[in-house]
């Protein structure tokens, strides 16, 4: 059974993660999905749990204020529609869009003056990715952690993973741009993503309302189809690289 419950005080990934670890913690409760933006939490029980029980859970931060969703209100109230529902896809995505145009754009224009040498363009699209993904999360390390924690599977059970992640990450990067061991490269790439792209699956599929990390907390970027096909090249082309370099 799943409840929803509005939940006031949250104003960042932060308290996000803090609202759904705590909730998590309750005996009974199996599975807790916040929207940060509508400030509710939807709350799935093997048996059914108090409200009261779930308030507890919050008691050590008061600013966090737990409460039952009048579903018997039939009363018009006013809504304020966030700022991102009313975007169209290209405003949404624009930072994602630009990233992937410039990098696509430097690594044509190398390809086309090194006698059309397509891989060593893979491997400076690679590059550039990495390092300008890893450049945005080193802004704010911590709000990436918690952010990354609410949907990848590693870093919902270690925490700390969302922290390494950054630095693999700017590791890569530097591996592509420099061209080290080709074959350890695309292996550690491929290992990466493919895991990566498990918790961006479960999250799109089951409709999560949360946040995507991949440029950090700087870009408020919804999880959708867009993070699946942005993973999914990464995994393509280090498997093909991979291969070649066999």
């Amino acid at each position: 059974m799943t409840h929803t419950y509005n939940i006031t005080g949250m104003t960042c990934a932060g308290c996000q993660y803090k609202v759904q670890t705590l909730l998590g913690k309750v005996p009974g409760v199996t599975d807790v999905n916040i929207d940060l933006e509508k400030g509710t939490g939807d709350v799935t029980m093997s048996r059914h749990v108090d409200a009261a029980e779930l308030k507890a859970a919050l008691a050590d931060y008061p600013k966090y204020t737990l409460t039952e969703v009048n579903t018997h209100k039939t009363a018009a109230v006013p809504v304020i529609a966030d700022e991102a529902d009313n975007r169209s896809f290209v405003q949404t995505y624009k930072p994602v869009l630009l990233i992937f145009a410039y990098i696509t754009g430097l690594s044509i224009l190398i390809t086309a003056t090194n006698g059309g040498d397509w891989m060593m363009g893979m491997r400076i699209f690679m590059g550039g990715f990495f390092l300008i993904f890893s450049f945005f999360k080193m802004l704010d390390i911590s709000s990436f952690a918690d952010s990354y924690a609410m949907y990848d599977i590693v870093a919902k059970k270690v925490r700390a993973w969302g922290y390494v992640y950054v630095f693999v990450e700017l590791g890569l990067g530097v591996a592509y741009a420099i061209n080290f061991n080709p074959f350890i490269t695309n292996l550690v790439t491929l290992i990466v993503m493919v895991v990566s792209i498990i918790g961006v699956l479960q999250s799109v599929f089951n409709k999560r309302a949360i946040k995507c990390a991949c440029l950090g907390s700087v870009f408020n970027l919804p999880m959708s189809t867009i993070t699946i096909i942005e993973d999914g090249l990464m995994i393509a082309m280090s498997a093909v690289m991979l291969a070649l370099t066999v």
